[in-house]
């Protein structure tokens, strides 16, 4: 039988999710404490893949077990494999699908949030990065708004990857006002590898003065990683939602 997990894990610790040789990975730690848990060796397959030190409040992986019919009823696995897992790693449900249910391709949409604060405060510091200056909200949603004219996204693609093709579709992007700072919502049918934080880090730039709207889409435009801006921190991102 398949079964979908839902989980959520705190990034700092982790090379990502997904499975690393030689590399601490959520995707690792929880394949040893299923296989451990089940007395079968058992491999997940999550909905896509998280940076280094990247965040999922929400996150689905999908893994096979033919030994253990029904073992979803009970919440009694899920305590016991919360109990076996690293304190930054939670099990929130463990539920029977179809089985040629899969928790990457049958997904529709994946909504993250970047958080950014602009007052020192001691407890966002682990969790939102530091932008010691006022930014330009309203600049930043304008320039925002132009992904959703984009399919290509390239030029917020991480450089020498192995996908296929750079093209997505953005649904949302959106920065909202917080008690501290500002918080970024962007929704897609795919992301490619570090293309939020990449968006993220052009939007801070045009929240600073330095790009304009017309700069943003001049950067699009060019399919070129080395026009846009760099990088976000990773500890300020977080998967919020995954939608089937």
């Amino acid at each position: 039988m398949r079964y979908f997990i839902h989980l959520s894990y705190k990034g700092t610790n982790y090379h990502g999710w997904q499975l690393q040789a030689n590399a601490r990975t959520v995707q690792g730690a929880l394949n040893r404490a299923l296989s451990l848990l089940l007395g079968e060796e058992i491999m997940t397959v999550g909905a896509g893949r998280t940076d280094a030190g990247v965040h999922a409040v929400r996150f689905t992986a999908h893994f096979d077990s033919n030994r253990y019919a029904g073992l979803s009823a009970s919440r009694d696995l899920v305590d016991k494999l919360n109990a076996m897992l690293p304190g930054d790693i939670c099990i929130a449900a463990i539920c029977p699908v179809a089985d040629d249910a899969h928790a990457r391709f049958d997904a529709r949409s994946r909504t993250y949030k970047y958080y950014i604060h602009t007052r020192k405060n001691p407890f966002a510091a682990e969790f939102s990065t530091a932008i010691p200056c006022a930014l330009d909200c309203e600049a930043m949603n304008r320039a925002a708004q132009l992904l959703l004219e984009y399919t290509d996204f390239t030029s917020f693609a991480k450089l020498h990857s192995q996908t296929k093709t750079n093209c997505c579709r953005i649904t949302k992007a959106v920065w909202e006002p917080t008690a501290d700072g500002l918080v970024f919502t962007i929704s897609a049918d795919r992301f490619l590898r570090n293309m939020v934080r990449a968006i993220v880090g052009t939007l801070i730039d045009v929240g600073r003065g330095k790009i304009t709207c017309d700069g943003m889409r001049r950067i699009i435009e060019q399919k070129n990683r080395n026009k846009a801006g760099n990088s976000a921190p990773a500890k300020g991102l977080f998967l919020e939602a995954i939608e089937y």
